[in-house]
Formats: C-alpha cells, sequence, structure tokens
C-alpha cells in the first residue's frame, strides 16, 4: 500500500506525468486512488510541443483521442458555409479539447495552438473502456462534456442577445475565472493568450470595434491593457457592464459595428 505523499517507484522515476503534473485537479477526480491514477497515465501519451500555428487536428479528421492542454492554448474554428474562418472556442491549460469528434466520429472543427503548446493525448476508446471500471473517472468525464456543451450554447447565446460591450465584459470574466483555476495564476492579471484578430471573430465583432472597447475600458478605468497584458481592476464594474448595468455612451460613429456571426 502506498503512504500518502509518496509515489510508487515507477511513477517516481517518470515524474512528470499525471501524479505529479500540477494540473491534474483539473482534470481529474480528486477521490481516484493513486492506483487508479497510474492506470490512467499508462493510456496517456505526450508529444513535441506544437508550434504557434501548429494544428493538432482538422475538420474532417478521424476522431480518435481528446487532448488535455499541458501548456500553451489553443483556438478552435470552422469555416461558415461563405467560407469564412469562424473562431468557435479557446482552450486553456487543464481543458480539454476534441469532444467535438464523438458524435460522427470525425472533428468538427481545427484546433490550432496559438502559442508554443503542449498536450496530453488520450485515446478515447482505451478511456472508455478504463472509465467502465473506474465510475469516478467517468463521471468526471461526463461532466466535463456536460459542461462543454453547456458552455458553448451559453456562448451561442451571448453573441446573438448581448451588445458589444457586454460581451468583451463576459469574456474577460470567463478567462478570469478560467486562469483562476490553476496554481499560481492571479485572476486579476493575466496574459491573453489570442491575439485581438482571434479575439474579435470570436465575439462576432469587427477590429475597430473590439480596440475601441479596450480604449473605452481602460479609460473608465475597469481594466489596464499592455499588448496582450490584462489587469482587472474594477471587476464589479465589468459584472455590471456584463450585466446591461452599465452601458458605454455612444458617440454617433460607433454602432457596435457588429460582424456577421453564423455558425
Amino acid at each position: 500500500m502506498v503512504q500518502s505523499g509518496t509515489l510508487p517507484h515507477s511513477l517516481a522515476s517518470r515524474c512528470g506525468g499525471c501524479v505529479c503534473c500540477n494540473l491534474r485537479g483539473l482534470c481529474l477526480p480528486e477521490c481516484l486512488a493513486m492506483a487508479d491514477v497510474e492506470s490512467l497515465q499508462r493510456i496517456v501519451s505526450h508529444g513535441r510541443p506544437l508550434p504557434p500555428g501548429g494544428i493538432l487536428y482538422r475538420i474532417g479528421d478521424a476522431f480518435e483521442s481528446i487532448y488535455v492542454v499541458r501548456s500553451g492554448s489553443f483556438k478552435t474554428l470552422h469555416v461558415t458555409e461563405q467560407g469564412a474562418e469562424q473562431v468557435t472556442g479557446f482552450y486553456l491549460p487543464g481543458e480539454i479539447v476534441g469532444f467535438d469528434g464523438i458524435d460522427e466520429g470525425t472533428h468538427q472543427s481545427t484546433a490550432i495552438a496559438l502559442e508554443t503548446t503542449g498536450v496530453c493525448r488520450i485515446p478515447f476508446q482505451r478511456l472508455e473502456a478504463l472509465c467502465r471500471m473506474l465510475p469516478a473517472l467517468q463521471h468526471r468525464l461526463l461532466r466535463t462534456m456536460s459542461g462543454e456543451i453547456c458552455a458553448n450554447h451559453h456562448v451561442h447565446q451571448v453573441l446573438a442577445q448581448c451588445s458589444a460591450d457586454e460581451r468583451l465584459a463576459l469574456m474577460l470574466l470567463n478567462l478570469s475565472r478560467r486562469v483562476s483555476r490553476r496554481q499560481g495564476i492571479s485572476p486579476l492579471r493575466f496574459r491573453l493568450p489570442m491575439p485581438r484578430a482571434d479575439l474579435s471573430n470570436y465575439l462576432g465583432l469587427v477590429p475597430e470595434t473590439l480596440s475601441r472597447l479596450f480604449r473605452r475600458f481602460c479609460e473608465n478605468g475597469w481594466i489596464s491593457s499592455d499588448g496582450r497584458e490584462l489587469a482587472l481592476k474594477d471587476i464589479a464594474a465589468l459584472r455590471a457592464v456584463a450585466d446591461g448595468n452599465i452601458q458605454l455612451a455612444r458617440d454617433g460613429t460607433d454602432p457596435d459595428h457588429l460582424a456577421a456571426y453564423n455558425y
């Protein structure tokens, strides 16, 4: 029996896997026994990190695995009927990408690294077999999949119904919540993983409108921004904007400039 706080020799000799990972609490159930973590670790593989712009999978690729973001970040996109690229999501360390392929057996989006990005590759068939033996792992997987579906549905509603300033405030609060789950990362000061062009595409705004919104948020003292480095200075105000309780004044030349948004 392994005592609490000690590692089996097989794990200690190759530390860097699930047991030693500082993201373990984000993608594994806390109650999973050490032996069960080792069983999971046997099916996980790590390739070389992808460079910025590297493609993890493309639309139409056969679905074989899901991927836990170990470091860096991804964006996912698909192509609209008009031939335009639409950014559909961003994935940060500890989050799982690739669920879109489960239903039809092929990926419905393309996943592209936003920066140098490492992943844990988990073959889905082997994961399913392991989940049948480990109910806690199966429960976590189902919860994660359900959360992904709910989050995508919420994004569709937000982009269809909210004003431009509400969209940006919601996005900044969402990123703050997600980065706060990682140990040692401040929810009030963090680096945006995506360029402004991808963020504006995701929010359904033209880049000029997004730039104006960032400037206005800074002028109002809600945030400070230096390139991708961001500080949230007034969370209460951002929440009020996100809830529609604060409306930015329009100057007559900036009527939201909403970009076409079609899933």
